[in-house]
């Protein structure tokens, strides 16, 4: 589990093909701020964007690890194979506070960015999300942007989807990859993980779901 409250911006230097065909993954070398490798082990979940990989290798001197990606997860999530900077979370620890929301680590859907401009002091981002999500974005509810635990201000459905407008103060910007996004590019979404309980209980069937009497 994360809190969506980004604890380093890394950097993938390398990447490269687990195999010749669409079936294989890619293993992602990255390059994480100093220190930051400490307290990490082989085996431990760091979210990448958003997206919970495990460690597979570690350089604390050359402040590298790498993860492996499958196939399917590279189908599911944006900005993974591309060299640049990228949004680090370590996996929460029990006597962590949670400064942010509970997030699984698990990417929803991939949203497009329509907007990103700085008002005033901060920062106005507008991401239109898939149709498929709309119905978990509310006024005020939480969202989680490239692995950024953030704040929703606005929505507005259409026909392709859920635009959802949200202010980045300029701490947000500063230290985490988000002030590398422009119009066009793409980012991972998770929705909030009380909305999609809340759905399943109002949808399933009371009579396949109740618990049978001991």
């Amino acid at each position: 589990m994360f809190t969506g409250i980004i604890t380093g911006v890394g950097r993938i230097v390398a990447v490269h093909a687990l195999g010749s065909s669409s079936t294989h993954g890619k293993r992602l070398t990255m390059e994480c701020p100093p220190a930051y490798l400490d307290d990490v082990g082989l085996g431990d979940s760091i979210a990448l964007n958003g997206a919970c990989m495990t460690v597979t290798t570690l350089d604390p001197a050359q402040r590298q690890f790498t993860v492996d990606i499958s196939a399917e997860s590279l189908d599911k999530t944006a900005g993974l194979t591309q060299m640049g900077s990228i949004n680090l979370e370590k996996a929460l620890r029990a006597h962590d506070r949670l400064g942010g929301h509970i997030v699984s680590g698990h990417v929803d859907g991939i949203g497009t960015v329509q907007y990103f401009e700085q008002v005033g002091e901060s920062w106005e981002l507008r991401v239109l999300a898939p149709l498929m999500l709309a119905k978990y974005l509310a006024y005020k509810g939480s969202i989680t942007i490239n692995g950024v635990s953030l704040t929703v201000n606005r929505i507005q459905d259409s026909a392709s989807g859920c635009e959802m407008s949200i202010n980045l103060i300029p701490h947000t910007v500063e230290n985490t990859a988000l002030g590398t996004l422009k119009a066009g590019s793409q980012v991972n979404l998770e929705i909030d993980l009380i909305a999609r309980y809340v759905e399943r209980m109002l949808s399933a069937d009371p009579q396949h779901t109740r618990p049978a009497a001991i």
